[in-house]
């Protein structure tokens, strides 16, 4: 039994308007070649559906949207289910998710991880695949797109409601695989955090755990003899004048399911001096995955990693808590002009309501009510 993961999928920009044209060909014919090899296929949908007049929610970040050609092209390819727990579900509202379960209902895909409350969101998907029963459950971490018990939206990233579920899907279904969409964006190493989280949900009884968001791939590990994977990278995404490595490439996973569970890893790139996703040749992505998958194994490695990665941050998060946000005194802040207007007690105060669990509990209540 082969199942095939894939990353992010929004199709934006020259992707959008082939989509429109119908010429879905040009663009995913080599991705249709590799999930015409495997059993079934999963890939994350990273937009809702928008048929014109949907109004967005106020977020930070973009409003992703698509039209219901971005579904009937994963039609075309012969994707099985979409993965709908992610940052963008409710970008235009529950209109945009009601009118993407819609069309994956009308054009025969699965889905996971959204709905139109909560109950539905968390829904485990059982699948039986070869005589298997397979169990996935599919959850993000918390932005703005949430689904509330009356309300359409995402799965959230609840370890103990997860745990129950691995619990639940273990006597029930032969295999279990979490797909989770977190991390950090445009940084292609996990948190320990993540680590730590991932490593769990394999403790307690996942077979495997797949990872999306950062926009970049990000390495792998077998932990317990079972692969959790950092992250995929974008699938199929153009983006305008991005054409990096980090963007550009990915990798899908073909698990293969036996007693145990083997896996294969299909390098491509997306979108860059043409929109189109192109299988690519290994040997120079095979080196950037071993790096990569050295820091993971080292707890060292990977401490000093995040480290750096959250010093690059400081300047951007200390503009969230100055008390302007006018552009030219945070441009004189980062170059260093003037000095910080926030005293020690006040970052003080903010770290306790932060770190503290039942503080935070009251200051996401105090941000619900704005």
């Amino acid at each position: 039994m082969k199942i095939l993961f894939g990353g992010d999928f929004c199709p934006q920009n020259r992707v959008a308007k082939l989509f429109e044209e119908g010429n879905y060909a040009y663009v995913l014919s080599e991705l249709r070649d590799i999930v015409s090899q495997v059993d079934y296929s999963i890939i994350n949908f990273e937009c809702p559906i928008t048929k014109g007049g949907e109004i967005p929610i106020i977020k930070r970040g973009p409003n992703l949207q698509c039209s219901e050609n971005g579904i009937e092209a994963l039609q075309w390819v012969g994707i099985n289910c979409v993965a709908l727990a992610n940052n963008h579900l409710l970008d235009f509202g529950e209109a945009g998710v009601r009118q993407t379960l819609e069309a994956c209902k009308k054009y025969g895909l699965d889905t996971i991880g959204g709905g139109p409350n909560l109950q539905e969101a968390s829904r485990i998907l059982y699948k039986s695949i070869n005589g298997s029963i397979v169990a996935f459950i599919n959850c993000c971490e918390h932005e703005f797109s949430i689904a509330k018990e009356t309300t359409a939206g995402a799965n959230p990233l609840n370890p103990i409601q997860q745990y129950y579920d691995i619990q639940d899907a273990k006597n029930r279904a032969d295999y279990v695989i979490v797909l989770i969409h977190g991390g950090h964006e445009h940084f292609q190493l996990p948190s320990p955090r993540m680590q730590e989280l991932y490593r769990f949900f394999i403790h307690v009884g996942a077979d495997a755990v797949i990872n999306n968001h950062q926009h970049c791939y990000s390495g792998y590990e077998l932990y317990h003899g079972k692969p959790i994977f950092y992250g995929l990278g974008n699938l199929c995404f153009d983006y305008a004048m991005t054409d990096d490595g980090k963007w550009n490439e990915g990798y899908m996973v073909a698990l293969d399911i036996k007693k145990e569970i083997d896996f294969e890893i299909i390098p491509y790139s997306q979108c860059k001096d043409r929109p189109s996703v192109n299988i690519i040749d290994a040997s120079s992505f095979d080196q950037t995955i071993t790096e990569l998958n050295a820091i993971i194994l080292n707890p060292k490695k990977l401490e000093q990693a995040i480290a750096s990665y959250y010093e690059s941050c400081t300047k951007s998060i200390s503009a969230i808590f100055e008390p302007s946000n006018n552009r030219y005194y945070l441009g004189a802040r980062k170059r260093g002009w003037i000095p910080s207007l926030i005293s020690q007690n006040r970052k003080i105060k903010a770290s306790n309501f932060i770190c503290c669990e039942s503080h935070r509990e009251k200051l996401i209540y105090y941000l619900n009510q704005l």
